[in-house]
């Protein structure tokens, strides 16, 4: 027979040590946003695939030898406009130069005017934004008008009045030159559409509880700013921003292409696609290598953005 004793000891031991196995792990800690988002992100195929293509392209560009025995600048006219083969797997350009080397080499600066691009593009918008947001009223007034203005130029046309200001006739700027003007033309034309977006935001941050406690107890302005409302109105600016640095990528590609923006002695994809313009019912794979990446790209970085857009927002879920 059974002790009851036993028995009941047994039940009594189990009761005491779950409640120290749970005494020992303890309440759990609340997720923060950032961390339920990344769980989010990790179950979703297209976010992985996107992320793994735009990592894959990031490495091409900071160590582009990697993936090309052949230097940029190669070239062999013997096999000028060649198509692709086992020797070239793009082909060749008119110019005899390998448009596989060359469209791994063009991932750089295209890629550098993208993220340099967004960066300030955002940095702008947001500084803008948020004090717009954050004082109101009459400097709100004068902010917000300021960056209708710039949100009412057409890009294109607006970027061809800036670049063609820059660079007179006859003028041979360098690499670095061309980048920065064209990330500068970029960010100029763009940043109205970050602002509105930490403007909103803002205007809903700042009437959180804990940001009226703040100001109520003499918090300063720039310890409101930084401490209260700025981690708070990151989430949708984040998400613009990975958005449009593939937008940034594309609109690089069409400066190039009318002959504006990046060219010569730079290499980008954009580049090589205003190159190849005059030989494409010929030689289509001139183009379309490089417009195969850019659009790879673009593509990429949108699918990034859609997922921590609705990995941040709990009405998707």
């Amino acid at each position: 027979m059974t002790d009851p004793n036993l028995v009941g000891g047994g039940g009594a031991d189990a009761a005491e040590l779950s409640r120290v196995d749970d005494s020992a792990t303890g309440p759990q800690k609340p997720r923060s946003l950032w961390s339920d988002a990344w769980r989010q992100l990790r179950r979703k195929p297209a976010f992985v695939a996107s992320a793994v293509i735009i990592a894959l392209i990031v490495l091409i560009a900071i160590a582009p030898g990697l993936f090309s025995s052949r230097d940029a600048g190669f070239s062999d006219l013997a096999h000028a406009n060649e198509g692709p083969s086992a020797d070239a797997w793009f082909g060749y350009d008119n110019q005899g130069a390998d448009v596989y080397a060359r469209t791994i080499y063009g991932a750089r600066a295209s890629l550098l005017v993208g993220v340099f691009a967004t960066l300030l593009t955002v940095l702008i918008g947001s500084i803008v934004g948020i004090l717009a947001g954050y004082y109101g009223r009459i400097v709100d007034s004068i902010l917000s008008r300021f960056g209708d203005i710039f949100a009412g130029l057409p890009f294109v046309l607006g970027a061809i009045v800036i670049l063609t200001t820059f660079n007179a006739p006859g003028s041979n700027p360098g690499a670095v030159t061309i980048i920065v003007q064209v990330v500068c033309s970029i960010a100029v034309l763009s940043w109205p559409v970050a602002m509105r977006i930490m403007r909103s935001a803002t205007l809903v941050a700042k009437q959180l509880d804990y940001v009226k406690a703040a100001r109520g107890l003499g918090a300063s302005t720039p310890r409101i700013i930084f401490r209260h409302l700025l981690p708070n109105t990151l989430a949708p600016v984040l998400v613009y921003a990975t958005i449009a640095l593939g937008a940034f990528i594309g609109a690089e590609a069409t400066l190039a292409y009318l002959g504006i923006g990046v060219r010569p002695p730079v290499i980008s994809w954009g580049v090589m696609i205003s190159d190849s313009r005059d030989y494409f019912r010929n030689d289509p794979h001139m183009l379309l290598f490089p417009g195969a990446f850019v659009t790879l790209t673009v593509l990429a970085f949108v699918m990034l953005g859609d997922g921590i857009r609705d990995a941040l927002d709990p009405k998707s879920r």
